[in-house]
């Protein structure tokens, strides 16, 4: 399906070209403030315990024995795994924990061959490990020993009770922030982890490791703006031979008529029942997106993911120029097919009910329903498109028919009925290609154009 083009309305069209498809409100009332801007703060246990508990299905309980936390580190924590078995003094390799143990050994994160498995696991020794696990051992080992007892001066525990190293992880967590102050309090001698620290002190690893979520920012974030307009500039159109070899050879052939390609380094890694990710291609309404937002009152978190949107430009619509938006690569049948800037930006709401409430947004103040519609963002769209992976009311599902190399991907959008259709046409271009694929849920007026409608 082609849509009517226009020079004016090319880049409105991009993002919805760029789908495979065979060739074939009132406003609501409620009370509404402007986003209180707050400074940045620490993220809290409950969040990072949402977050182990979704990815890695790790829920710490109350009392928590040493065995318990390595093995719950090492499921959250992506280290190189062992290369060969460990012989330790008191765990068995047919125990539950051996596995675990083993790879934090070998990462020198466990520091003996005893494990004491059923042992109560104290605060302090559970910083140790999240010190050795988040990657700043070298850190800790550099302080000396006056300048590691200043930093744990802060802690209510005696010094002279500590051997060196103890003392210059303790000071390294506290310096980093690895043990945010907030905590300080628990790290007396003797003292058992609770379920909090062990949630800050797994998540923080994460952290250090750049293995939690990643964001540029907060809608709320007095920021926000400028961080925006910083990560759209710094955007560029993006390549991949291996991936551009199958995909743009599909094109050609006229199989598909468009896919996206993206870097999976900006991938926001959000807690998936909290998300909805928006795609556009220009800046001006990213901008009045994140102020709508502020002015409905909703907080999320933001990430802003590069995108290029690929499809076949026809000779007939006229010579297609020269841009630092997008460029263009004449094919043998004297079509081009263009590249074209544009970004997806991935919304983490803090609550479900800010997530159902934006489809409701959208249709009131970003959805053109005709020409010179007063009321709306800059740049609004005649079909917008959002996406969750889990479902929504009054969305619809479609599918995703998606291809990686290294580090990029290249993803098509079909209606769930075409998307063997569509893998097959990769397929037929190179029959060695995996495709991946899977549904999830995207708003109607996106749905409605994939069936070929206009609204």
């Amino acid at each position: 399906m082609i849509l009517p083009f226009s020079k004016g309305n090319k880049y409105l069209l991009t993002a919805a070209l760029a789908v495979s498809l065979l060739v074939g409100a009132q406003p609501v009332s409620h009370t509404s403030a402007a986003a209180t801007t707050t400074a940045a703060k620490e993220i809290s246990s409950a969040e990072f315990a949402a977050f182990l508990k979704d990815k890695f299905n790790v829920a710490l309980p109350a009392r928590i024995t040493r065995g318990e936390f390595i093995l719950d580190l090492a499921a959250s924590v992506r280290l190189e795994p062992a290369d060969a078995p460990v012989t330790f003094a008191d765990l068995p390799s047919s125990s539950p924990y051996y596995d675990a143990a083993n790879t934090l050994y070998k990462n020198g994160v466990l520091a003996s061959d005893t494990v004491n498995s059923s042992a109560s696991l104290t605060a302090i020794n559970a910083v140790q490990l999240s010190v050795r696990a988040a990657g700043l051992k070298e850190l800790a080992a550099s302080y000396p020993q006056a300048k590691a007892e200043l930093a744990i001066a802060k802690l209510p525990i005696r010094a002279d009770k500590l051997n060196l190293q103890t003392r210059q992880e303790l000071a390294a967590a506290v310096d980093t922030g690895l043990l945010p102050s907030a905590y300080y309090n628990q790290l007396k001698s003797g003292a058992g982890v609770t379920a909090d620290l062990a949630n800050v002190l797994i998540g923080k690893t994460l952290v250090f490791r750049g293995q939690y979520k990643h964001y540029i920012g907060s809608v709320s974030d007095p920021d926000i703006y400028a961080k925006l307009t910083d990560a759209y500039n710094a955007s560029v159109i993006i390549r991949s031979d291996k991936l551009q070899k199958v995909v743009d050879a599909a094109l050609e052939q006229g199989l598909v008529t468009g896919y996206n390609l993206k870097d999976s380094r900006y991938e926001p890694n959000f807690i998936e029942s909290l998300t909805l990710v928006y795609g556009h291609s220009d800046l001006k309404h990213a901008i009045q997106l994140i102020g709508l937002l502020r002015s409905e009152g909703i907080d999320a978190k933001v990430q802003f993911e590069p995108k290029t949107s690929a499809f076949v430009y026809l000779k007939e619509w006229g010579d297609p120029g020269v841009s630092d938006q997008y460029e263009v690569r004449q094919i043998a049948n004297g079509n081009y097919i263009e590249y074209a800037k544009e970004y997806d930006i991935a919304f983490e709401f803090n609550q479900s009910a800010d997530k159902n409430r934006f489809n409701e947004i959208i249709s009131t103040y970003a959805k053109k329903n005709k020409e010179d519609q007063p009321g709306l963002i800059a740049n609004s769209w005649w079909q917008p498109l959002y996406y969750s992976l889990t479902a929504l009311p009054d969305y619809k599902i479609i599918t995703n028919n998606k291809i990686t190399a290294d580090r990029y991907y290249a993803q098509s959008f079909s209606l769930k009925e075409q998307s063997q259709a569509v893998i097959d046409g990769f397929k037929k271009v190179d029959p060695s290609v995996t495709v991946e694929h899977y549904d999830f849920w995207t708003d109607v007026p996106f749905y409605n154009y994939l069936n070929g409608e206009s609204l």
